[in-house]
């Protein structure tokens, strides 16, 4: 049950990563088009900050330390049985 746990939130993680760097994405070019004249979302990614992105980031970070904590206690435990 823990090893099923522990993988699918490494699947989660690894979606929530790939959602983080498009979001990424999107803002780097939405800033290029800003600065060329060129409306590519910028306006609609600043009101996606506040409600999508910064959780996305958040449940990032909190992931790759939860699955940290899960691997180094699952570790302990083998060392020590």
């Amino acid at each position: 049950m823990k090893d099923k746990l522990a993988n699918l939130l490494s699947q989660f993680l690894v979606a929530n990563v790939f959602f983080v760097l498009l979001s990424f994405f999107w803002l780097a070019i939405a800033v290029v088009g800003r600065a060329t004249g060129i409306n590519l979302g910028l306006d609609i990614w600043y009101k996606l900050w506040e409600p999508v992105f910064t959780p996305a980031i958040g449940i990032l970070m909190g992931g790759a330390i939860l699955s940290g904590i899960i691997s180094w206690v699952s570790q302990k435990f083998k060392s020590d049985g």
